[in-house]
């Protein structure tokens, strides 16, 4: 009993280092979301920090079709870092059972 119990206090302190290791590796990714056919493009990290936003001048002459673009480049970027931020952690949890439903980060 006490070596199972060793055994998994050994692999949460892997995983928490796991974690941190995958958290950092977060802050250093980019992302590109798209809109408009490349006309908008919003850069974001995988901590969702603006990095740039790249709007073609023609889309500046119709201020409504811009925000509907950057909203959509936006969106796009989002779930471009939440695919990548769901694959980091999942590889960071690998072989540690969580259960269904908890997120990570905590």
């Amino acid at each position: 009993m006490r070596g199972n119990i060793a055994q998994l206090m050994q692999q949460a302190q892997k995983m928490q280092e796991n974690l941190q290791r995958a958290q950092e590796d977060l802050g250093k990714i980019e992302v590109t979301g798209n809109a408009g056919g490349g006309m908008v493009a919003v850069t974001l990290t995988g901590r969702m920090e603006c990095r740039k936003v790249r709007i073609d001048p023609s889309v500046l002459s119709d201020p409504e079709m811009a925000e509907d673009l950057i909203a959509a480049a936006f969106n796009d970027a989002v779930n471009k870092a939440n695919t990548e931020s769901q694959a980091k952690m999942a590889a960071a949890t690998a072989g540690m059972p969580i259960p269904p439903g908890m997120k990570l980060p905590f």
